[in-house]
């Protein structure tokens, strides 16, 4: 059976609370798990000790079974020391889109044609 190490919402309306629970991968978000291996409370503030707990050697044991965390529960693994995430790099992701990209050449262009326009002006 595949299981992954998620978060489960739980908490009330814009209030958040999240246990981190390993579960199967065809139960439902919020449905059933196997077993209860921390919490994340994101209304606390960042630097919280309490804010993330997870219980080592529980997640320790799934990932020998081979559990899957999510990217969400393996950044706090990473932070605890207890997974390594690999780095992503996205160049792309700053480059703006096709549509941005064509206005700005099209602003380019109508500057170098205004500079040339005033260049051939001053001459005459």
């Amino acid at each position: 059976m595949p299981t992954k190490i998620r978060l489960a919402r739980g908490g009330s309306k814009k209030r958040p609370y999240y246990r981190i629970v390993v579960a199967d991968v065809r139960a439902p978000r919020d449905g059933r798990f196997i077993e209860k291996v921390g919490s994340y409370n994101p209304m606390l503030a960042k630097d919280n000790p309490e804010r993330v707990t997870l219980v080592q050697e529980r997640i320790e044991h799934w990932l020998k079974q081979g559990a899957q965390p999510t990217d969400r529960v393996l950044r706090f693994l990473d932070q605890a020391g207890i997974a390594k995430r690999p780095e992503r790099s996205n160049p792309k992701k700053a480059e703006p889109g096709k549509k941005a990209q064509e206005r700005a050449e099209a602003r380019r262009q109508a500057e170098a044609d205004k500079a040339e326009a005033t260049a051939e002006s001053t001459e005459a």
